[in-house]
């Protein structure tokens, strides 16, 4: 038994089954008075005084002990196993006492022995049961042993005392008795105890699978997401919350369709067919992100079986495409402009030529018709169209064959401080406009095209004052990035666009533009990839437009020389 209770783990009391224990043995107390109380009334023998004396002083005995029980246990909470096998022992001495007092050999309390070794089974396992039915027959033969001894020696035939083969058989029996309830409540304690370890490890088992199902789907950088048949929300993991910006305690419950559109039909073919719905071709949809941010999501839908076959859901698994589409786009626009840009370029040269010749001509006639005023006025008209379209040629030109750049270190604060100066004091800027500039301290430092870097951004401010006719706030940012790359950023509360406005911003002559020569965002594209950097447009109509520029920085110690020489130049000027 010993190797048992080293194999199978002691079942612990706890402070809260002590306390019921000691109330039932208070239960137990008390109806034994009330059977003593009630036999007291009857006109019996003197064995029914006896034992109404005894049972009341037991009684009286179990209910102070009872006190004291619960003060060890709200004292000392952690000393739970002793106080529970302190109690069996004083239970085991006070139904000996109980017994001595009322009959001995004749008691009808006797049975209580077995009771206290079946708790103390439930309480202290195995091994308590079997000390505690060794502990009641030791007790019960000890006190009768006193018994048979304190009888006079011609005893066995007196009136009231039994034979001494009497005190015998019944203490052997009451023995046995004991010994087998011990064995039976072991036996069923190491049951109760493999019951309980059993219990343990499954519970252990279903708490490590759950964890790793769990570190599984939250390792996954695809978004995943689980739905009911009715298409709600069960799952949502950490990559789906990165892409999304939505949580996934927000998430739970609502519709499939707040994240990617209209998607019952494809749901319902997923459930229909799911040997075609595992390999069926992906889904694209466009999701608002929880900024109101348009991104393009690429997405799957597979069943989801239990472990009948039957299907319980569906996940649905997705990809944040809108960089790859853009780069698509982009690749596609390069293309498409290249093979017009060739054709155009040469175009343009033509142009230009007969435009300057007619220039001329016009000028000269003009010099000779003072006295019509009328036809010198059309003239005018002809000579300002024609500066707007050599204006045109020379953007275009611009933008076809851009002229070789000459890269140095500059602060980028400078170029966008000298710009927003320029645009406080330009007729575009209205009443309401509002410009905002939001720099660091210490300069940033990139190795651009000053001249280039300062024509992006008066083409992206003017464009963003176009884009609010009625007032609003263009916020200007410049902040470090990761991996030593500056990012500038020029948000507006305009009109916003629509996608697929957004798509053709940077395309020449793109109907998104308004006023000048629609060549302005072009040329800001080609500036910033001459510059191996990255412009991305986020914009949703009627909630303005953010346009975030990065372009290769400079290492920090090149800012800090940048700043010496600018403190230094300070110190001279003075």
């Amino acid at each position: 038994m010993n190797g048992s209770d080293e194999k199978f783990p002691r079942r612990e009391a706890n402070s809260s089954s002590l306390q019921w224990l000691i109330a039932g043995r208070c239960g137990a107390a008390l109806l034994l008075f009330l059977a003593g109380t009630l036999l007291s009334y009857k006109s019996f023998d003197g064995f029914e005084r006896q034992l109404m004396r005894g049972t009341f002083s037991i009684v009286f005995a179990v209910f102070a002990l009872s006190v004291v029980y619960l003060l060890w246990v709200h004292l000392l909470p952690s000393q739970t196993r002793w106080q529970a096998g302190v109690q069996a022992f004083v239970d085991v001495l006070l139904v000996t006492w109980l017994v001595r007092a009322t009959g001995d050999l004749a008691s009808p309390y006797a049975p209580l022995y077995i009771v206290i070794i079946t708790i103390t089974g439930i309480f202290l396992g195995s091994r308590g049961a079997l000390v505690a039915s060794v502990g009641c027959a030791a007790c019960y033969t000890f006190m009768m042993i006193v018994v048979v001894l304190a009888l006079p020696p011609n005893g066995a035939g007196e009136l009231g005392a039994p034979p001494i083969g009497k005190f015998i058989e019944t203490i052997g029996f009451n023995d046995a008795a004991f010994l087998i309830v011990g064995l039976l409540a072991a036996r069923l304690a190491m049951r109760q105890s493999r019951s309980d370890v059993e219990l343990i490890e499954a519970t252990h088992a279903l708490t490590n699978l759950r964890a790793l199902h769990e570190r599984i789907v939250e390792s996954i950088r695809s978004g995943l997401v689980t739905i009911d048949l009715q298409g709600r929300i069960y799952t949502f993991n950490a990559a789906a919350e990165e892409i999304t910006g939505y949580r996934a305690a927000d998430m739970r419950g609502q519709h499939i369709s707040i994240l990617l559109g209209p998607v019952t039909d494809k749901i319902e073919r997923a459930i229909s067919d799911p040997t075609d719905a595992r390999t069926s071709a992906r889904y694209e949809a466009d999701c608002l992100t929880a900024d109101g941010l348009r991104i393009r999501l690429g997405f799957g839908i597979a069943p989801l079986f239990d472990e009948s076959g039957k299907t319980t859901g569906l996940v649905i698994t997705f990809q944040d495409l809108t960089q790859v589409r853009a780069l698509e786009d982009a690749s596609r626009r390069q293309d498409r402009l290249a093979a017009v840009g060739r054709v155009a370029a040469g175009i343009a040269h033509e142009i230009r030529n007969p435009l300057a010749s007619m220039r001329g001509s016009i000028q000269v006639l003009q010099s000779e018709m003072h006295e019509r005023p009328a036809q010198a006025e059309l003239m005018e008209i002809i000579l300002r169209e024609s500066d707007r379209l050599n204006h045109i040629i020379t953007d275009f030109l611009t933008y076809a064959r851009p002229p070789a750049r000459t890269l140095t270190e500059v602060d980028v604060r400078e170029p966008l401080r000298e710009t927003f100066t320029l645009l406080r004091h330009s007729p575009e800027l209205r009443d309401g406009h509002t410009l905002d500039e939001k720099l660091p301290e210490r300069p940033v430092v990139a190795l651009v095209d000053a001249a280039g870097l300062r024509q992006v951004f008066w083409n992206l401010s003017r464009n963003a004052l176009h884009a609010m006719p009625k007032g609003g706030r263009l916020l200007a940012e410049v902040e470090r990035a990761e991996q030593e790359r500056v990012r500038i950023t020029f948000t507006d509360t305009g009109d916003g666009m629509t996608p697929e406005q957004v798509e053709r911003l940077f395309e020449p002559f793109s109907s998104s533009t308004n006023g000048g020569t629609g060549l302005g965002l072009s040329i800001v594209y080609q500036i910033i990839r001459d510059h191996n950097g990255t412009i991305n447009v986020r914009s949703r109509e009627g909630h303005g437009t953010t346009i975030t520029i990065e372009i290769p920085g400079r290492s920090q110690e090149s800012e800090v020389r940048m700043e010496n020489n600018a403190l230094a130049k300070t110190f001279r000027d003075l």
